[in-house]
């Protein structure tokens, strides 16, 4: 196909960059060339961020970007850089630092414009192309921008020098001294999880207001405060919360799979984009969730959404791609969504029966159209059917679910004939990551063979694509052959996590070797060397004009929170208290806000939780370990070490000085005194229950 407009963007493997490869914009990619011509024509930098999957990101490209004569103002003045935030989060962090302290708010697309040397000077989320939503227009901005850098140089200069300054206080986390300790205790836990259930939702779930996203991490903390105390409020509001997310159309009902979040307080619109790492964070705490309830929604619900994730998220080399779009044919949702007339003309005499539970109505149940969620559990459902009906509630419960099959795969069958979204079909490995470890969890709950194979061999596919060429570091991201971009510190703690938890559900101890290798990496490249935190970048990365600390747990989790319980996780089962104290000290400066903004850092309190509640160190020794290894996964025990082996190991602190013995023993232990050995699972699991 032959284009009018081609620029640098048509060498990059982002699908988001190559969506604009044929604006009329001369687009660079992030780099030296680009850089260095905007101080050799001393012209201001224009940084435009995005993702494929980003609503308002493809309408600014068809408004704005496309256009010809706005493109000629953006050639003529400006040296613009097109960056996926998903390839390039380091940027990203620091620009919408900028943006968040201009504008008091951020989003994507994200605009903004930088010094030759690339220090922001201003900036802003969506612009209309034209004056519209009180906002300037975009032409107007570019023009105004242009002014400004040419006639108030020395204001623009001040004006990115603060901004830098700003970026770089972000860094600074509260203060500590080096004998400073812990001072929370159980109650300052209880405190915790009384902020989270004050934010919570109790008639729809979440926390906070509309716009609802999933919010796992807060949840895992709920459930496992429950363990811990019997709070039946945590668990409830934990367990409410995944069930409206289930039952809402955040949740695709016809495949599986959730989208990114919900636009209204019921979850009934998402922004129909589906994520990785959405959909593994919440297959890891449904996991958490059925190991305490065994109800068979949660494992359904993990069922369907892996299946989904294997068809359609899985490449034939083993990666798990990143994203599917919330447009199709430029309408938002549209793939997803149904009128009634044909709901009706698919489903005939099943339609009125249908329509009534998943809310399907000639008006629509969103912008005249209808999305398909469920307003009351099927029991429930069929209990009030029965009556109106007259009718055997337990024959009509079974010849509802056989209607619900049917009509679903019926409608499946249509769906798939329609325009599919684009797919963002780059392999992160930071998400590739957390989908191991979600696929762990899932393991160990639902003992399904299915769910360890692929995260085995989704490990192997990372070990052999994404490694740089000195074998010691990992690249961020790879697509057709090829990985690039330097790992950060979220690819490398959210892998070591991985491995962790591969280790723990396979008894193969070379998973934890692998897991120290990295670590020492991480603490060598990645640490600052006056505070317990990490860098997000690696300390020979050269392109960004700050290394920013993150601890926010966002989307995805922080980097430092997640490398805060690798350090307590990996200190006890190599004997390290040097990463010990590192772990503590990263949470001893954020325990207050951890306590007082627990759904900001939600990992954050779980980590909180593994220093104040006893931790459970296991090991499984003897000829026939493996067997017993799945009753022991399964089991619910969030604070634990886990290690399964043949015999003794003088390597690992947990498994040496052990009795060899041809038969099983299970040992639990604190602090690596333990308790005579067991010879069957269920006296572990007692003995931890009552060891709390």
């Amino acid at each position: 196909m032959k284009h009018l407009y081609t620029n640098k963007l048509a060498d990059e493997t982002s699908p988001y960059l190559l969506q604009h490869a044929h604006n009329p914009v001369n687009w660079f990619p992030w780099g030296d060339e680009a850089l260095a011509l905007a101080k050799q024509e001393d012209k201001p930098i224009l940084v435009s961020i995005g993702y494929s999957a980003c609503h308002w990101c493809h309408v600014m490209e068809r408004e704005s970007f496309e256009n010809e004569e706005t493109a000629a103002i953006m050639n003529a003045h400006f040296v613009n850089i097109k960056i996926d935030r998903e390839e390039r989060p380091d940027i990203d962090h620091i620009y919408m630092d900028a943006v968040q302290a201009m504008t008091g708010s951020g989003g994507w697309p994200l605009n903004v414009f930088l010094m030759p040397d690339g220090r922001p000077f201003f900036g802003g989320t969506y612009f209309p192309p034209v004056q519209a939503y009180n906002r300037t227009s975009w032409p107007q901005t570019l023009l105004a921008v242009k002014q400004a850098f040419v006639e108030k140089r020395s204001e623009i200069e001040s004006q990115a020098e603060n901004l830098t300054h700003h970026i770089k206080s972000t860094n600074e986390f509260g203060s500590i001294t080096t004998n400073q300790s812990i001072s929370s205790t159980k109650e300052s836990l209880s405190q915790l999880a009384e902020n989270a259930l004050k934010q919570g939702d109790p008639n729809w779930g979440g926390f906070g207001r509309a716009p609802k996203f999933p919010q796992t991490f807060t949840i895992t903390f709920l459930l496992r405060h429950y363990y811990f105390t019997n709070d039946e409020r945590c668990l409830n509001q934990a367990l409410l919360s995944l069930d409206k997310m289930i039952y809402g159309g955040i949740y695709d009902q016809l495949k599986g799979g959730f989208a990114r979040y919900s636009t209204d307080e019921k979850w009934l619109a998402p922004h129909f984009e589906k994520m990785l790492y959405d959909n593994a964070l919440l297959i890891g705490v449904l996991s958490e969730a059925y190991q305490i309830t065994k109800n068979e929604l949660y494992a359904t619900t993990i069922l369907q959404t892996v299946e989904w994730l294997q068809s359609e998220m899985l490449s034939e080399e083993g990666g798990f791609l990143s994203a599917l779009d919330a447009d199709s044919e430029g309408v938002e949702g549209k793939f997803y969504t149904w009128s009634k007339t044909e709901i009706d003309e698919i489903l005939g005499q099943d339609s009125n029966l249908y329509c009534r539970f998943y809310d399907i109505s000639e008006e629509g149940n969103w912008e005249h159209t209808n999305i398909l969620w469920v307003t009351k559990p099927i029991k429930d459902f069929v209990h009030d059917m029965s009556i109106e009906m007259q009718v055997d509630e337990n024959e009509l419960e079974t010849s509802f679910t056989q209607l619900l099959d049917r009509s679903n795969q019926k409608l499946l069958n249509v769906r798939n004939s329609r325009v599919r979204p684009g797919t963002d079909d780059k392999i992160l490995l930071s998400w590739n990551a957390l989908m191991i470890t979600s696929l762990c969890k899932a393991y160990a709950a639902l003992n399904n063979e299915v769910f360890k194979n692929l995260a085995m061999k989704n490990m192997q596919f990372l070990e052999e694509n994404c490694k740089n060429n000195t074998g010691s570091g990992w690249l961020h991201t790879y697509k057709n052959g090829t990985a690039k971009v330097d790992g950060f510190l979220e690819d490398y703690a959210y892998l070591v996590q991985a491995y962790i938890h591969l280790q723990e559900i396979t008894g193969q101890s070379d998973y934890l070797l692998k897991a120290k290798e990295l670590t020492q990496y991480i603490i060598q490249n990645f640490k600052d060397e006056e505070e317990p935190f990490f860098f997000f970048t690696h300390k020979n990365q050269g392109d960004v004009i700050v290394r920013k600390k993150e601890v926010y747990d966002g989307a995805t989790p922080s980097g430092n929170s997640i490398m805060a319980l690798n350090l307590l996780y990996l200190a006890k089962i190599f004997d390290e208290s040097s990463w010990f104290s590192i772990a503590e000290n990263m949470i001893i400066k954020l325990e207050h806000q951890i306590i007082k903004h627990p759904t900001s850092f939600g990992v954050w309190a779980n980590s909180l939780q593994w220093l104040i509640e006893p931790v459970n160190e296991i090991a499984i020794i003897g000829n026939n370990a493996f067997s017993s290894l799945k009753d022991v996964i399964n089991a619910y025990i969030p604070n634990k070490v886990l290690q399964t082996a043949s015999k003794p190991d003088s390597n690992f602190p947990l498994l040496s000085q052990k009795i060899e013995s041809a038969t099983m023993h299970i040992y639990l232990c604190r602090n690596y005194s333990c308790l005579q050995p067991f010879s069957k699972v269920n006296e572990l699991l007692l003995a931890v229950k009552n060891h709390e």
